[in-house]
């Protein structure tokens, strides 16, 4: 049964000012085990998860001529821009696709900031442990491990944390934070106990993906870290039960958009009492209706991105028709002609050499080079000097798209015409 455990916290004579000095009595909140917990959703809440899971599934099969695989990519670059740019990390779109490009390319690749490449990292990252973690046969309390370790790779605490941690309040005391976490000797149970409901499919997986994601971040297992891995956890459930595939969607932006609903939502997700009681229920539906909105939107929205790069690429199709009149040759090349290939691709790559196009499309290094000259001719990419000798081409318009994307999504009503943005964002892109 949850608990609110009695604490006591000692006097911090290092603290500069004396409020922050202070100790004395706080409590730790004690969830109950996952596993064993019963679940009762109401009938009206049961029927909403069905229309929005079916709809995500929708998503993933009436993409048009967008590849799911491009709009992943997409998404993933978007949300873990913007992710970023709440927990404080300054970065240009740009920046970060010549980051993913330097963490492949056997060239040296130079024009982007450490920040970028920290950001890079964690698309990389998100990436691999959706795969890693979808496929396994069991999630381990070592996978999250890995998955922390990965996304902060140079902060000084890695594993569990030693020590209490807490929400809100003074940074030297618990005494007057929102929220405390359990203590550090009842984590180590509690992940394991988490990790082994999500390797299971003991519920629907919006459920449990509003579940895990509810419960890691009550448990807070880490000193540093927890938003960013418990963002990533929501995507791992659902590419695990096989709801969204390789798509990602933005459910995590837009919590932390609607961020008082958030917080409202896990706060009534810490309810007191037995697992099977009343209060318990109620503090379930409470939660679990906050996540299953943002997952609606997040899907209203991704079908917006799944239409605005239809039309880029329907344009850059245009584009490249135009160009090819002008320069007296026919003006549709053959269909499986190199430039024709990479065109959809760009979403997914805007950043390409060279080099790394004759990898993805697997044809000659001048073929590739000419594909691309032919697509900068068109207008559809730009060059940029990355090193010597070596030319990246750039899709700038899939970094416009991005940044608009990242606006919108930090607009309560998902439209910066009609609410400004609630968090950080980039500046609109200039026309061109």
């Amino acid at each position: 049964m949850t608990e609110l455990r009695d604490a006591h916290w000692g006097i911090s004579w290092g603290a500069p000012a004396r409020r922050d000095q202070r100790g004395g009595r706080y409590y730790t909140y004690l969830p109950d085990n996952l596993l064993t917990r019963p679940v009762v959703l109401p009938q009206d809440l049961a029927l909403e998860a069905a229309e929005v899971e079916t709809a995500v599934r929708g998503l993933t099969d009436a993409r048009g001529s967008m590849g799911l695989d491009s709009l992943a990519r997409f998404l993933l670059r978007s949300e873990a821009i913007a992710s970023s740019r709440i927990e404080g990390l300054q970065v240009s779109v740009q920046q970060v696709a010549l980051a993913e490009l330097a963490s492949v390319e056997d060239t040296p690749i130079a024009g982007f900031t450490e920040n970028a490449r920290l950001v890079a990292n964690n698309i990389i990252t998100l990436r691999q442990a959706a795969g890693e973690l979808a496929s396994c046969r069991m999630i381990k309390p070592d996978h999250l491990f890995d998955l922390h370790a990965a996304l902060l790779p140079d902060h000084p605490q890695q594993g569990l944390r030693k020590l209490q941690n807490w929400i809100g309040g003074s940074d030297w005391h618990p005494l007057e934070a929102d929220y405390v976490p359990p203590p550090p000797t009842d984590v180590e149970r509690l992940i394991k106990d988490l990790t082994d409901y999500m390797t299971g499919a003991a519920h629907g997986p919006l459920l449990q993906a509003a579940l895990t994601h509810a419960q890691f971040e009550t448990i807070h297992p880490f000193a540093d870290g927890n938003g960013r891995v418990g963002r990533a956890l929501i995507h791992t459930v659902l590419t695990r039960r096989g709801l969204t595939r390789a798509a990602v969607l933005p459910i995590s932006l837009v919590l932390l958009t609607r961020s008082r609903e958030y917080v409202q939502g896990l706060t009534a997700y810490r309810y007191l009492g037995p697992p099977d009681g009343a209060e318990a229920q109620e503090a379930l539906a409470a939660w679990f209706a906050v996540f299953l909105q943002a997952v609606k939107i997040a899907v209203e929205q991704a079908k917006q991105f799944v239409t605005l790069l239809g039309d880029l690429q329907i344009q850059w199709a245009e584009q490249h028709s135009a160009h090819r009149l002008r320069s007296g040759a026919k003006a549709q090349p053959r269909a499986d002609s190199a430039v024709m290939r990479l065109l959809p691709l760009l979403p997914e790559v805007p950043v390409v050499t060279a080099q790394s196009a004759q990898r993805l499309l697997e044809v000659s290094f001048p073929s590739a080079r000419a594909a691309l000259e032919d697509l900068a001719e068109a207008q559809i990419v730009s060059r940029k000097r990355v090193d010597r000798g070596t030319t990246a081409y750039l899709a700038r318009d899939v970094f416009d798209l991005i940044t608009l994307t990242e606006r919108r999504l930090a607009s309560t009503h998902w439209d910066t015409r009609e609410s400004a943005p609630r968090r950080p964002v980039p500046a609109r892109p200039q026309s061109r």
